[in-house]
């Protein structure tokens, strides 16, 4: 028993440090690489300055404004934690950020915080129990330097407290899937049949590959 336990930490240290490499190259390529970035220059179009920091996120990742650690309350952490475990990519960060808290303000499975959203069982797949995925997102924090990480923690701020008009599609819209990342089916059971909403507020059509969301899904 004591060689299978530590056979199993070993695994989950290898586990975890290939992810760590993964996205620290994920952050050097991200620096030269464009990633389509521009396509969300005009996500909204309005000239509201209370979306001003965000569509300089979106513009430019690079130089973003470090939130001070005393901004950052656990529900943003756990905002951020989420949207960086579905995609490192900023455009559709806001995009997953706008289901979670729809997720939180409709209560939707009787969860209205977001840390009882993203730990919902068998909602975000990183935060699966007893992995090592959900070990290493859930450890990232408000000082964490983890290429990308920043901007996705300010995304998650900025979200958050956002006004609701400025929601890119209804608030009953709770649910998306990447077909990227589907193993055994095209899509999960839930959406067949189903079509995806159509965005608002000037956001940008995503990469339907990527990203596909839904509303009124029970």
């Amino acid at each position: 028993m004591k060689e299978t336990s530590n056979t199993g930490r070993l695994s989950a240290t290898l586990l975890v440090s290939f992810l760590l490499l993964v996205i620290a190259l994920f952050g050097v390529l991200e620096s030269t690489v464009s990633l389509n970035y521009s396509a969300f220059t005009s996500t909204f179009e309005t000239d509201d300055s209370s979306i001003d920091v965000i569509k300089d996120v979106l513009l430019h990742p690079q130089r973003i404004t470090r939130l001070r650690p005393n901004q950052v309350d656990e529900e943003t952490l756990w905002l951020a934690r989420a949207i960086f475990s579905e995609t490192k990519r900023p455009g559709e960060q806001v995009l997953v950020a706008w289901v979670i808290r729809n997720r939180v303000e409709t209560g939707y499975r009787k969860k209205n915080t977001y840390e009882t959203v993203v730990l919902d069982p068998y909602q975000f797949s990183a935060f699966r129990r007893g992995t090592a995925l959900r070990s290493f997102y859930s450890s990232l924090n408000a000082l964490s330097d983890m290429p990308g990480w920043q901007t996705a923690l300010r995304i998650a701020y900025d979200i958050r407290h956002m006004d609701k008009e400025y929601r890119p599609f209804s608030e009953l819209t709770r649910h998306f899937y990447s077909q990227r990342s589907m193993k055994t089916a095209l899509s999960p059971a839930w959406a067949n049949g189903k079509i995806p909403v159509e965005f608002k507020n000037g956001f940008k059509t995503v990469d339907e590959d990527r990203f596909r969301f839904f509303e009124g899904i029970s």
